[in-house]
C-alpha cells in the first residue's frame, strides 16, 4: 500500500517526462516525415505552448511553490495539448492563436510559406492547400486565382487516376 501512495503522491513525476516530453518528441519526428502538414501544426503549436509554460514556471516558482497542485495541473493540461483525442495544441492554434498572426500577404496567401491561407476558400479547402508542400503554394495559390478551384480540383482526379494506373 505505501507503494502506492508514493506512485500518487509522485505521478507528475512519474509520469510526466513521458506524456511532456517523450511521446511530443516521438510525434515531432513522426510529422516531421510525413507528408501532411497538419500533424506539423499541431506539433510545433505544442512546443510553443509547452515553451511558454516553462517560461511561466521559471518566472513564477516561488508562487507555484505554495500550490501543491500545480504538477497536476500542469500534467493534465499538457496531457489535453498531447492526446491525439483532444489535440489541444491545435484546437488552441485554431481558435486563440491564429487570428493575431499576420505574416504579410501573397496572392491569396497570408504569408504563404506559413499555414495562414486566405478566408476566400472553404475550411476543407484550406486543409487541402496546407498539405501542399511550402515551395508550391504560391504557383498553386496564383493557379487557383486564375483558373478556380474546380479547375484545380480536376487536375487532383487526373492526377490521382494517374496514380492508380499500373
Amino acid at each position: 500500500m505505501g507503494v502506492l501512495k508514493v506512485i500518487a503522491k509522485r505521478l507528475d513525476a512519474i509520469v510526466g517526462p513521458g506524456v511532456m516530453l517523450l511521446y511530443p518528441l516521438y510525434a515531432s519526428i513522426r510529422a516531421i516525415e510525413s507528408p501532411s502538414m497538419l500533424d506539423d501544426q499541431q506539433w510545433l503549436t505544442y512546443w510553443i505552448i509547452y515553451s511558454f509554460l516553462t517560461l511561466f514556471e521559471l518566472s513564477c516558482w516561488k508562487i507555484l511553490a505554495w500550490l501543491p497542485f500545480w504538477p497536476y495541473m500542469k500534467l493534465v493540461f499538457c496531457m489535453w495539448l498531447v492526446l491525439p483525442i483532444f489535440n489541444g495544441a491545435a484546437y488552441i492554434y485554431d481558435k486563440y492563436i491564429r487570428k493575431y498572426i499576420n505574416l504579410g500577404g501573397f496572392g491569396s496567401f497570408a504569408g504563404f510559406g506559413g499555414s495562414n491561407i486566405s478566408n476566400n476558400y472553404t475550411e476543407e479547402q484550406r486543409k487541402i492547400l496546407q498539405m501542399i508542400n511550402s515551395d508550391a503554394r504560391k504557383y498553386v495559390a496564383d493557379y487557383i486565382d486564375k483558373h478556380g478551384w474546380p479547375a484545380f480540383e480536376r487536375i487532383i482526379k487526373v492526377a490521382e487516376r494517374e496514380a492508380k494506373k499500373p
